[in-house]
């Protein structure tokens, strides 16, 4: 099986909108549950050339995204990363952060990536590790889930 990273496409927002409201999504990054089709749409319309948003498909069906704010600061960016519940462990988030780690050093020349994990996702904390980023923090009380808050560790990858 391969998995292709592209960028995203208006053509794209159904297969998204699966990905945001995936339960394992909503539990563990900061998604809302209940989000709509259409501003899923609508993210993707006003997308611009700053924005990078990436999926990760195997046979043109997306199972993963990615997505980063815009380089504010020359040399540093933010990036989100969920993939689809039932493609879990199969290789979709490592191929998914090599694209993202290469569109960072090789095209957009940040010497600095952020992201905020929570800190009982340990399988993905362990990925993140295994591309370089190191924990520089904890936000206590960061997000709310499941009816409590939870803790998020601030990690960086310094190039």
């Amino acid at each position: 099986m391969e998995i292709a990273v592209r960028r995203a496409e208006p053509s794209d927002a159904e297969a998204i909108w699966k990905c945001y409201t995936a339960p394992l999504a909503v539990r563990n990054t900061l998604q809302m549950p209940y989000r709509s089709l259409e501003s899923v749409r609508e993210q993707l319309t006003k997308c611009g050339e700053g924005d990078h948003i990436l999926v990760a498909a195997i046979d043109d069906e997306v199972i993963g995204l990615h997505t980063s704010s815009k380089p504010r600061v020359n040399h540093r960016g933010e990036i989100g990363m969920m993939v689809r519940d039932d493609w879990h462990g199969k290789g979709v988030d490592t191929a998914m952060m090599r694209a993202v780690i290469d569109l960072a050093d090789k095209w957009l020349n940040l010497a600095r990536i952020e992201l905020t994990v929570f800190t009982d996702n340990e399988s993905v904390i362990a990925l993140y590790r295994k591309f370089g980023f190191e924990i520089e923090g904890t936000h206590r009380k960061y997000a709310f889930r499941d009816g409590d808050f939870v803790d998020a560790y601030a990690m960086a990858r310094i190039k």
